[in-house]
């Protein structure tokens, strides 16, 4: 029987206060308040496809934009992400799902290789989904990519609707993170000895 793997995690600044709570081994159960109704959506379904259990509140600068709460939401869960993951030993490492949502297709790879990167395709996107510009979920992969220590490869392949594309990409994110934590193998899933 494998010991449950999860993590806490607070960060506070003079932008954004958060408390996060993350199960990897849970059942898709949520609490999300970030003050952003999409982006409580979008983690819900992450949380959802990952089979995470996800507690998560942020209290940000929202007068301004949600550009710092997206970007330190994302800095929080790629942080508890690696915490709950500790050594690796026995996980997968490496995930991918293609979603379809209507008439869009979005692709999502990830390697928890320990090396931060992203690759972020995202023409098809409009410049506004749900009144924020499309940036705003740049910036949430890319700081969700850095503390994961991830590689984070996100291509949005075609659509029109900026809904529809945003929710592809949680929902392959959330997919992909459940087979690279799964723990099907023996040992580190590195031919180096770590990762």
């Amino acid at each position: 029987m494998h010991e449950i793997r999860k993590a806490a995690i607070e960060r506070t600044t003079k932008e954004t206060s958060i408390k996060l709570e993350l199960v990897l081994d849970g059942s898709g159960a949520t609490h999300i308040q970030t003050g952003v109704g999409f982006a409580d959506h979008m983690l819900h379904l992450l949380a959802f496809w990952a089979d995470f259990d996800l507690n998560l509140t942020c209290a940000g600068d929202l007068h301004i934009d949600a550009h710092h709460s997206l970007e330190d939401v994302g800095l929080a869960l790629g942080k508890a992400l690696s915490d709950a993951l500790g050594d690796k030993v026995g996980i997968v490492r490496l995930g991918s799902a293609v979603v379809p949502m209507d008439e869009a297709l979005v692709e999502v790879v990830v390697d928890l290789s320990g090396r931060p990167y992203l690759v972020y395709a995202d023409d098809p996107l409009p410049a506004l989904i749900a009144g924020e510009e499309k940036d705003v979920w740049r910036e949430f992969f890319k700081s969700l990519a850095q503390e994961a220590r991830m590689n984070l490869h996100v291509q949005y392949r075609y659509g029109r609707n900026g809904h529809h594309l945003v929710e592809g990409a949680f929902k392959a994110l959330g997919m992909a993170l459940r087979q690279a934590v799964s723990r099907t193998r023996t040992g580190v899933p590195s031919t180096k000895g770590s990762c």
